[in-house]
């Protein structure tokens, strides 16, 4: 019988960087996001993955450009409330579904798995970090400005990663 394990937000994120200008990396988070992991044991090597993010909560420290993200433009997170990916093993790395803007293409991510450990309160908790890449324009997020000296505003290729850890359920 399979192990739920369920995320613990307040020790998780997930973040992203983007070139911009072709000079420098703007980082961003999600501030609203949950994932389960059911597992067959601790390995964790044949486990069903799960998450669902808050398209709007997106967060680059940056009002008018976060209102930029959530816009038709880019995310349209009034249309696409959520980002979602699933997965059906843990191997090293991860291959899922990711769906972004209505699109669901597969990523594979690398994931370390960081161990068990049991907190003071007596709760089972497990680490994840991941990080990987995408290309946005693959999930129709197509905006972008050319450059006068060349090159363009945002570039194609972002970055993800994420410190992600999960309770055991009883």
């Amino acid at each position: 019988m399979a192990t739920k394990w369920n995320l613990d937000p307040a020790h998780s994120e997930i973040t992203f960087k983007v070139k911009h200008m072709m000079i420098s990396n703007i980082k961003g988070n999600f501030t609203n996001f949950n994932a389960e992991i059911e597992a067959d044991d601790d390995t964790f090597a044949n486990a069903k993955t799960t998450a669902t993010i808050q398209t709007a909560s997106i967060s680059t420290h940056n009002t008018d450009r976060d209102n930029h993200l959530k816009s038709a433009e880019f995310f349209n997170a009034e249309a696409n409330p959520t980002i979602t990916f699933d997965s059906q093993a843990l191997n090293g790395n991860v291959t899922g579904n990711l769906t972004i803007n209505g699109i669901t293409k597969p990523v594979s991510l690398e994931v370390d798995f960081n161990g068990i450990n049991v907190d003071p309160w007596g709760n089972t908790k497990a680490g994840f970090s991941f990080e990987g890449k995408i290309n946005r324009k693959d999930f129709g997020l197509n905006w972008n400005a050319a450059l006068e000296a060349g090159g363009v505003m945002v570039s194609e290729e972002v970055k993800l990663a994420g410190e992600l850890q999960f309770v055991k359920q009883a």
